[in-house]
């Protein structure tokens, strides 16, 4: 059993792109995934309403064809506050499970309290785009992307909220980000990214707990589930990370 709590679906001129649809499928098959929770982010500018919207309905399109596997997280800007709380009501009432938030807003932006308070009324998770980048190119193209001190100082505002600071392995300085978030328990970190470092995971479980990791592959499916099974963890805490935290988180929704 394993739950991948960060995952995609793309367009493709206009329409949902149903090859890496179906090898994100295949993926989960051949890896056991039996669940894999879907965004579509705008990644470039600030994405108006209308665009937004078309693009959850591309999530919604992938959950349709495959109920039982695809799970979506609604995608929203924070900045079009009214459109982005009208969405979220449209896109749970069709099944989704959580927020998505790309680096539009840093997550403790005030414009952002208001989708905050909607998910802590709704009890469902935000997945955030994150990273400390140390590089001059992340900071001059991703300017407000999110670290850990940004899901920290929200955490505390908001200790109701659940929080996923996202890809543990492609996010810069990921020691310094898990550093900032030792003392916010509704912070998790989900453990998806390229980089695979030995001892990554044992270094989050250390600082965080088990119950705080989520297993995710962001489109990196081999060595998102490879990193976990080679982790030098207990069983129990191999299983919380591959899917008990993340069934926990979607079993407190609001109905």
């Amino acid at each position: 059993m394993r739950i991948d709590a960060h995952a995609h679906v793309w367009p493709r001129e206009g329409k949902l792109n149903s090859d890496l649809l179906e090898r994100l499928v295949d993926a989960c098959d051949r890896l056991e995934i039996a669940e894999a929770w879907c965004s579509c982010p705008v990644t470039a500018g600030m994405g108006d309403p209308e665009t937004v919207r078309r693009y959850n309905d591309f999530v919604l399109e992938a959950m349709r064809r495959y109920p039982e596997r695809i799970r979506g997280y609604c995608f929203v800007v924070a900045g079009y506050c009214r459109q982005a709380l009208e969405e979220i009501d449209r896109c749970l009432n069709r099944g989704m499970l959580g927020i998505k938030l790309y680096h539009q807003y840093l997550i403790n932006d005030p414009a952002l309290f208001p989708v905050v308070e909607k998910a802590i009324e709704a009890r469902i998770p935000i997945l955030c785009h994150a990273g400390h980048g140390t590089d001059q190119e992340t900071r001059r193209t991703q300017p407000k992307i999110s670290d850990g001190v940004h899901f920290a100082d929200l955490a505390r505002r908001y200790p109701e909220a659940m929080l996923i600071m996202a890809h543990l392995g492609g996010g810069g300085d990921y020691e310094w980000s898990l550093q900032a978030i030792t003392d916010t328990p509704n912070v998790y970190a989900d453990t998806s990214g390229s980089v695979i470092d030995e001892g990554m995971v044992e270094y989050a479980l250390r600082l965080l707990g088990a119950k705080r990791l989520l297993f995710a592959c962001d489109e990196t499916e081999e060595g998102g589930v490879g990193k976990v099974l080679g982790a030098e963890i207990s069983e129990t805490e191999r299983q919380a990370i591959f899917w008990r935290n993340a069934a926990a988180i979607r079993a407190r929704r609001v109905r």
